[in-house]
């Protein structure tokens, strides 16, 4: 398997995809036309970014080689190349799903599997 990408979710939102078999999206996604992602070394900062004190979130760990050609790496407004994926994610392609809670200092805890 390929280093992971990540994708942070609302519980909600997970738990949804998991009953139509596919996950389509948060909003933002679904306005910006693809889904976002993250490696290892961004995700960390897309948490700390965009999911500043938000509970009740999932970290999905999704295997790249699994999404074909809709997974594209494109330059972020930083200059760093994100993870977009154009299409529905496919279960099949996530290798694990974890709670990301928040820990008393009010970051995300990040399972130690994440680099």
């Amino acid at each position: 398997m390929h280093q992971p990408i990540y994708k942070i979710a609302p519980r909600p939102l997970w738990e949804a995809a998991k009953a139509k078999g596919q996950f389509d999206g948060a909003p933002i996604d679904e306005a910006d036309g693809f889904i976002h992602f993250s490696t290892g070394e961004q995700v960390r900062e897309t948490a700390a970014r965009h999911f500043t004190g938000q509970s009740d979130l999932m970290l999905i760990a999704v295997d790249p080689a699994k999404l074909g050609d809709g997974l594209r790496f494109e330059t972020s407004r930083g200059g760093a190349l994100f993870p977009h994926l154009y299409g529905p994610l496919p279960l099949d392609a996530v290798v694990w799903v974890e709670d990301l809670p928040l820990g008393i200092d009010g970051g995300h805890q990040f399972p130690g599997s994440v680099r």
